[in-house]
Order: C-alpha cells, then structure tokens, then sequence
C-alpha cells in the first residue's frame, strides 16, 4: 500500500519523500556506511560500461515495438486488411475494441453519458495497461513520445553548448491540466483534448495522410528543443497521467537495488521522469531494494545505463524469471 500512495503522490506532482531514520530500514543504513569514503572508481566504471554488449538493448526493443504497432494501424488501412481497425484513440483488433482512457474520458464527459462500445473498449485497454504498469503507453506506442525523443538530443546538445537555457516547470502543472481538458470536455461538450492531442495527430497522420493539425505537433517540438526539455509529456499531457494511475497497482515494475549501485547517476541523466529515481541518490534508498513508482514510462533506458544492474525489470512475485 505504501508503494501505491508514493506513487500516486508523485503522479499528481508531488516531490519523492526522502526518507528518515524511522522509514530507512538498518540493513541499508549498513550499506550506505560501509560505503561511506569510497570513491567511484571512474576508471572501472568506464570498463564495466564498454563492456556491457547489451547497454542498449531495451531501447532497441522499444522503439521496434512502437515502430510496429503503428506500422499495424498503417499496413490494415492501406491494403484494408481489417486486423487492425481506427487509429490510438480508438481502434478495434481483430473484433475486440480498444479505446484509450483518456479519449474515453473526455468522450463520456463531453457527452454525458457511458457508451457501451467506450465501455467495452476500456476494459479491454485497462486489463492491458494494468498488467504491463506504469506510462509503458507513452515509452512503447505513443508515437509522439518517439519524435520527442529523437529530438531530444538537439536540446541537451544546446544546453551543453549554453546557446540556450533549458526551462523546467512544477510537475503539477500536469495535475493543473488534466483536471481543465476535462472541465472543458464536461462544460463545452467537445473532446477538446483530442483536438490538440499530438498523439492522436500523429497516428491519424500515419494512417490517413498528414493535414494541417502537424504544424502544431512541430510548434510542440519546436518548444521542446529550445525552450523545455520533453515539456509536453512532463508537464501537459493527461494519456500518461491517466496510466500512472492505473499503472500503480501493476505487477510490472523496474526495481532498484542499493548493493551494487555506484551513485554515477547517469541513470537519472536519461531518464524522461528523474523524480522517480531519487531512490538512486546516494543515501535516499529507504531500503536494500526499492521499486520504482508508477509515474517511471518503464522505457528501460535507466537499465540500459546503468553499468552494475542496479535497475532492472521484475514481475512482482517472479523476480528471479526476469
């Protein structure tokens, strides 16, 4: 229970609680003292990371998976094959109805009223998203999440080179926002999230041929590159809000162990959410091995860079499988 409640507090934009002497268990205390005055050992460290074959390999894995789903939606319209049916939103595979949470949300409130095909539809996704946890939506199909990652770099690059200076808002401005689309979906009755969604603009432009509605989704990357590091799936976008929620409770987490850790911190260096490793910080871990909350889009890039397996992916009661 105490996992669901942190998670939650920093899903709404909370900052991560450090912990004190009565919540740090004795066992990571020993830990952390026995390695108190040892240095990283930088020249180890950088053979232990040239070493690691595989420091990429869930990244690969992601960004084929989220290559296909999309390629699914674009192959069954183009040749109507009918597998796949719809764009994100709202498809149907293979005759079963999927919907995203959040357009069913604003769908509902907009109309006022619960759609049976929304209600089908939901489930179906929830059960999905449930079991696979956290904003794994957002990391491994949203294909807006994949353009703002490929142009990341452009905006670390010119912070490094101080040609500008990256901004960074409260995380509950996010909060801010979900609750206005859906007072404006529940007083205008218009969906008018989707209107601006670029993960919506982006799959209908996939499937259907690009429209005017892109300029928005480069204005959005434009920003991103010179003004704010990933702004929109930080501190905007309700989709991944809504499956942090539902992701709270899910089997499927990146968990974290103290052992092993050198405190290099690179691994908060990549991450798109860094509140959610603070347990990586040195002398932050309340406990020997800690999970990763639900706001964490389980991209898995902590665990590619991380040299010693310090983060790694579990099944919640099949640990030692993965």
């Amino acid at each position: 229970m105490g996992y669901i409640i942190e998670s939650l507090r920093q899903v709404f934009g909370a900052a991560p609680r450090k912990p004190t002497p009565e919540t740090q268990t004795v066992e990571v205390r020993e830990i952390y003292r026995q390695k108190r005055g040892k240095g990283t050992n930088r020249r180890e460290l950088a053979e232990l990371i040239e070493a690691d074959t595989t420091r990429h390999r869930w990244r690969i894995r992601r960004w084929i998976t989220l290559i296909l789903v999309n390629l699914l939606f674009v192959i069954s319209y183009h040749f109507d094959v009918q597998l796949v049916e719809g764009a994100l939103t709202a498809s149907r595979v293979v005759g079963f109805h999927f919907a995203d949470l959040n357009s069913a949300l604003q769908v509902m409130l907009a109309y006022k009223h619960v759609v049976l095909n929304l209600v089908i539809g939901t489930s179906t996704v929830l059960v999905l998203w449930w079991l696979l946890g956290g904003r794994t939506f957002c990391s491994w199909v949203c294909p807006y999440h994949l353009l703002a990652e490929w142009v990341e770099p452009i905006h670390l690059w010119l912070v490094r080179k101080k040609i500008i200076k990256g901004y960074s808002f409260h995380r509950g401005t996010r909060t801010v926002f979900y609750v206005l689309f859906a007072l404006l979906a529940l007083g205008t009755g218009y969906t008018v999230y989707e209107w601006i969604s670029p993960t919506g603009i982006v799959s209908r432009a996939l499937i259907y041929g690009p429209g005017l509605a892109l300029i928005w989704v480069g204005v959005l990357l434009a920003f991103e590159v010179f003004v704010s590091r990933r702004a929109w799936c930080r501190y905007v976008c309700p989709i991944g809000m809504t499956y942090a929620i539902v992701g709270a409770v899910s089997p499927v987490r990146v968990r974290y162990n103290v052992v092993e850790c050198k405190h290099e911190g690179e691994c908060r260096d990549v991450c798109l959410v860094p509140h959610v490793l603070s347990m990586t910080i040195k002398g932050r871990s309340p406990d020997v091995e800690v999970d990763v909350g639900s706001d964490c889009t389980r991209c898995g890039m902590c665990v590619d860079a991380c040299p010693t397996g310090s983060l790694r992916f579990v099944v919640k009661g099949l640990e030692h499988l993965l």
